[in-house]
């Protein structure tokens, strides 16, 4: 479970450094409404702070019906904190880094090994009745 934690970091530092990373649930829903077709990948984070916020997880169940309609697979990280910090920069730029999409490259010229493992690893997880497995981030 550890490797695809590493996996998933490694993911979203490469869709960062290639700008194909959109953070904030609300911006991940504009994405998702302008061009869906364009979403590869969606992260949803929480962590006892928010858990009980039910803005949020009415949020979280409109996102993952419609990356379910959209065969978009979609991960939960229980560190949302931790995911900021991945995502963010020094500064701590994102506070809302609840959900956390990737987008498919302009040209679809790209392959990620690290995402193909996170793809296979939620369509396993599907498998098994489990359609929105949590992944464990590593630590710094």
């Amino acid at each position: 479970m550890e490797t695809i934690g590493k996996s998933l970091k490694e993911a979203l530092k490469s869709a960062q450094c290639e700008d194909r990373l959109t953070v904030g649930v609300y911006e991940s829903a504009k994405i998702m409404n302008d061009d869906p077709d364009s979403v590869s990948f969606c992260v949803l984070a929480t962590d006892e702070e928010w858990e009980c916020n039910i803005a949020l997880q009415i949020h979280f169940t409109l996102i993952q019906s419609y990356c379910f309609d959209n065969d978009i697979s979609i991960v939960r990280v229980n560190n949302m904190q931790r995911l900021a910090e991945i995502v963010g920069d020094k500064a701590g730029q994102f506070e809302d880094a609840h959900c956390c999409l990737i987008t498919n490259s302009a040209d679809g010229s790209w392959e990620d090994p690290a995402l193909e493992k996170l793809h296979l690893f939620c369509e396993e997880s599907r498998g098994l009745n489990d359609w929105v497995p949590e992944i464990t981030l590593p630590k710094r």
